[in-house]
């Protein structure tokens, strides 16, 4: 039985793409390939300098996707306005500042909760779904839930980094979240650093999982294994 759904996030598709300029690969069509193949969503983290998706590309998305379409980024004011003008089906919120390489941390909730509070609750009016990143620590689930937000994305690199030296301790802390967020009605997703080698276990050992977001290693995989074999294979480890 699959209890948690695999999103696919494209950016590097994108970076691919733009590294030569033109459409190939084509960011569109690789998302039609991946829901086609047997991915529950599609997530992109367009950021201000279109390093990887665009913005343009975003729009493009929307128009044509049938799966769940997450949309992530910091909420500086033109990533609210693009998350606003295409209404994805959800909306990741990310602390990380313009400049980040990747997301390295979530967000502390509690020094910003005033600002999160404002955002999420524009994000809601439109009908969207609304999720914030954070790491495993109970007060600051307690105050994502208390900001109004749907879920919280568990930033799971420290897991992943933590795995090969004892599994059972690297995940321990992100079960207990999940039980805390459960406890305060918030549903959980996560991502970072999960791959083919992680990832069942964390899905077995993390009650009230619903979504996972991969990319670098799942897009990685794909250039060995085949997009769609590794789709599947991917989705096999959400099956137990």
């Amino acid at each position: 039985m699959k209890k948690t759904t695999l999103s696919v996030n494209i950016n590097k598709v994108a970076t691919i793409r733009n590294a030569r300029g033109g459409q190939v690969p084509n960011v569109v069509q690789v998302a039609l390939d991946c829901e086609l193949f047997g991915a529950d969503g599609i997530t992109v983290h367009p950021r201000p300098d279109e390093r990887h998706i665009r913005y343009a590309d975003v729009h493009d998305l929307k128009k044509v996707l049938t799966t769940e379409f997450n949309i992530e980024g910091y909420p500086q004011q033109s990533f609210i306005d693009l998350v606003l003008a295409v209404k994805p089906t959800q909306v990741t919120l990310v602390p990380d500042p313009p400049e980040a390489i990747t997301s390295n941390a979530g967000w502390d909730t509690i020094e910003h909760r005033d600002f999160l509070t404002e955002i999420v609750a524009e994000f809601k009016r439109n009908g969207i779904r609304t999720s914030i990143f954070t790491d495993t620590r109970a007060a600051i689930i307690e105050t994502a839930a208390l900001i109004g937000t749907d879920r919280i994305e568990l930033y799971t690199e420290p897991y992943a980094t933590a795995y090969p030296l004892d599994a059972a301790a690297a995940v321990s802390p992100f079960a207990q979240a999940s039980e805390v967020a459960h406890q305060c009605g918030l549903r959980v997703n996560a991502g970072h650093d999960l791959n083919l080698q992680n990832l069942r276990y964390f899905a077995q050992e993390v009650p009230y999982l619903d979504e996972v977001s991969i990319g670098h290693a799942l897009i990685s995989d794909a250039l060995y294994l085949g997009l769609q074999e590794t789709i599947k294979q991917y989705n096999q480890q959400l099956i137990f």
